[in-house]
């Protein structure tokens, strides 16, 4: 596939291309592959390891000394023991600094987003100089009934949004197909599509630039049923499937309703994997001589029905647009969270936007969705195609568990 970047440029769009020395740019971004949760490369590896190895390569990469590194937010939406320790705990031996401060964020599925804009925009108040956003999530070690707690107030439940909070995530795909008649068809349709991108920008060495390298120990049975640990090099998304057609997927049994439209093969896998960004102000980052790969203009979250979460970029992404004036046309290409495929299809239909400007090398179904690694992931992702392809405004954005969604604005200066 060949994105066409749009040649025209707005009033509004040259307003966000422009560079002033406040401006909050993107030293570095990076990711480790995403891998299959319980089967892949990093299934007995803890989310802390994953996470200091993207810290270290996001300042190491650029040269950049720790010590400058002001703050830094981690998305991580299943934490054991509530996070901030494990994510402090990679910090330090990532090699940063004690005085270096840490928090976690969790905002479900837009957590890696989240921290980064939260960093950004502790930059523009001018709180801090340098910071990291980043996310990691091992689905493989805190997803599951585990991760719930055993009961709620049956006061609130009496709520029936709170309530509809709880309901899986698989019933809120079949809800927006059911509403919006997103079909079984369209819906196998356009995941057959992320998976064929994704192979093919795989096979292509697309993905190389963005993928941080991890020597990563596995668990693997011997000849007599042993386990034995096995050093592997995880450099690849492994839930990429190449051969992937709407016809292969039609034969794939619904997972959540016996009538329903949604499963494993139209839906987000279960993933493992960390992303980090590294940002600055412009005119220190230009002052330490470091690279500007792009820059952050805004994000914007907005709620919607907990019932049919799946529909928040379709009202996200029109707020971030209006927000900073421009328009889907002045938009290069859109990341898109492929939560699942009924939403994504209902989003993008809404908008109006060109499928061919969505999720250029696939999109989660085929590469996976890490829950609190997303955020940051997609930012890596944007960034590569727009390199490969010369875009310069691309905008991401994901649906949110319990009823959200978010979106932002990037440019790249590469």
């Amino acid at each position: 596939m060949s994105l066409q970047p749009s040649t025209s440029v707005s009033a509004a769009k040259a307003k966000v291309l422009a560079k002033r020395p406040d401006d909050v740019v993107i030293v570095s971004a990076v990711r480790t592959a995403i891998t299959k949760a319980r089967k892949g490369g990093f299934k007995d590896t803890y989310p802390e390891h994953l996470l200091s190895h993207v810290l270290r390569a996001a300042y190491a990469s650029v040269n950049l000394d720790p010590k400058l590194i002001d703050d830094i937010s981690v998305g991580n939406v299943l934490p054991p023991g509530g996070g901030a320790n494990a994510a402090r705990m990679a910090a330090l031996h990532a090699g940063i600094p004690d005085t270096t401060s840490l928090n976690t964020v969790n905002r479900q599925c837009s957590s890696g987003l989240t921290s980064v804009n939260q960093i950004a925009n502790q930059i523009k108040a001018g709180e801090i100089d340098i910071g990291i956003g980043a996310g990691v999530e091992s689905m493989t070690m805190g997803y599951g009934p585990s991760s719930m707690p055993s009961s709620f107030s049956p006061e609130v439940l009496t709520n029936p949004l709170a309530e509809d909070c709880l309901l899986p995530m698989g019933l809120t795909s079949e809800a927006v197909a059911n509403d919006f008649s997103v079909s079984r068809a369209d819906q196998d349709a356009f995941a057959a599509a992320s998976f064929q991108k994704a192979s093919a920008a795989q096979k292509a060495g697309k993905f190389k630039a963005e993928i941080l390298p991890v020597k990563a120990t596995i668990l693997v049975k011997n000849k007599n049923g042993d386990e034995e640990e096995k050093e592997v090099i995880v450099d690849a998304d492994d839930g990429i499937r190449d051969g992937v057609t709407k016809e292969s997927l039609a034969k794939l049994k619904p997972a959540f309703a016996k009538d329903g439209t949604t499963h494993a093969g139209n839906a987000s896998q279960v993933s493992d994997g960390a992303a980090a960004v590294l940002l600055a102000r412009r005119d220190v980052a230009e002052r330490l001589g470091l690279p500007i790969k792009g820059k952050f203009v805004f994000a914007a979250t907005i709620g919607v029905p907990p019932r049919i979460m799946g529909v928040g970029p379709a009202y996200a992404i029109p707020k971030v647009l209006e927000k900073t004036g421009l328009t889907k046309d002045d938009v290069d290409f859109f990341e898109i969270n492929e939560a699942f495929a009924s939403q994504a299809v209902y989003s993008i239909r809404t908008l109006g936007i060109p499928y061919e400007k969505v999720n250029v090398h696939g999109g989660a179904i085929a590469i996976g969705h890490p829950l609190g690694c997303t955020g940051a992931r997609q930012i890596a992702t944007g960034l590569n195609i727009a390199k490969q392809y010369g875009a310069r405004v691309f905008v991401t954005s994901m649906c949110i568990g319990s009823g959200m969604g978010m979106a932002a604005v990037f440019v790249s200066e590469q």
